[in-house]
């Protein structure tokens, strides 16, 4: 269900992301890096109209549902510069274009700072719906270093503890380690026990994954592995979202190495650029598992995001 005429590809990503970059939009999944890694799986595909980029993909959180609806991202500015009448102009033609394909028009994962920027090109004419599931978790990155304090009493236990029991190597994951890379997905993937429609997306995923594996330089992807006997038995994917910011984009670890978890992503934030001074850990989806992990590291804000709507 592909929207637009372009898809996400390598040869696009100097032209993509001088779009990414051309404004601070604070949301995980307006990089190139995530839009690369989930282009498939969420059918990503672009258009220019006027002086902006819209990108389009669908959501997977009603799949559940059987309900997969298209959206369009919030538009990008190369110059970040938004003039409300070509803002305007620039959704109406999208909303011919969703509409003539039989789908409803509507913006998602728009963030609450651009909010503005939609009701000042279409005064009166949209609801805005908050989108919880989609929430973006951002941390001090010296506060996942450290683990200091009564808060994180707990993580820094089950980390002591895998340091006690456990001799491992973090290196720097690249692609001439990709086989070993799948071979640690398909495990850990072949242990889990979950419902179909879940089972479904992480085939997805490990599909996407593969294509990833391989082209981590050419993408830009920061990656990192724990070895344990010389088998990769954690990993963690990141990629730059802005001059402070690398949202991890997939964190994986064996849970029968108590503490790995922990481990890894400890591990990953002491070996980012020292220029990172805060770590995206996206969204929760809404899993209350999910959530209350997330909340237990102690984000520093939540980027907040809406669906938006024709009245």
């Amino acid at each position: 269900m592909f929207m637009f005429e372009n898809h996400i590809t390598l040869e696009d990503r100097q032209l993509l992301e001088e779009y990414l970059n051309g404004y601070d939009y604070k949301t995980s999944g307006l990089s190139f890096s995530a839009l690369y890694m989930w282009r498939d799986i969420n059918c990503f595909s672009w258009t220019i109209i006027g002086d902006y980029l819209l990108l389009a993909g669908i959501s997977h959180l009603e799949l559940e549902d059987g309900i997969i609806e298209p959206f369009l991202f919030p538009p990008l500015t190369k110059n970040g510069a938004y003039d409300p009448e070509g803002v305007r102009s620039a959704l109406y033609e999208a909303k011919k274009i969703f509409e003539k394909s039989g789908h409803p028009f509507s913006i998602r994962l728009l963030p609450l700072h651009m909010i503005d920027i939609i009701k000042e090109a279409c005064p009166g004419e949209m609801k805005y719906i908050e989108d919880r599931p989609n929430y973006d978790y951002v941390y001090r990155r010296q506060d996942l270093v450290e683990l200091a304090g009564r808060d994180y009493h707990g993580k820094k236990n089950h980390l002591n503890y895998f340091h006690k029991n456990y001799e491992f190597e973090y290196i720097i994951l690249t692609s001439d380690m990709a086989e070993d890379a799948m071979r640690f997905i398909a495990d850990f993937n072949s242990r889990k026990e979950v419902p179909d429609h879940e089972m479904q997306m992480l085939k997805m995923e490990e599909e996407a994954m593969a294509d990833v594996f391989y082209n981590l330089e050419k993408v830009g992807y920061t990656a990192g592995a724990i070895l344990i006997d010389k088998k990769i038995e954690a990993l963690s994917i990141g990629g730059r979202l802005n001059k402070n910011t690398i949202t991890v984009h997939v964190e994986k670890a064996n849970t029968n190495f108590r503490g790995l978890y922990q481990a890894i992503n400890n591990e990953f934030c002491k070996n980012v650029p020292s220029s990172i001074k805060y770590i995206n850990r996206e969204e929760d989806m809404g899993i209350p598992n999910l959530r209350k992990a997330k909340l237990s590291y102690k984000p520093v804000k939540l980027v907040e995001k809406y669906i938006a709507v024709f009245k």
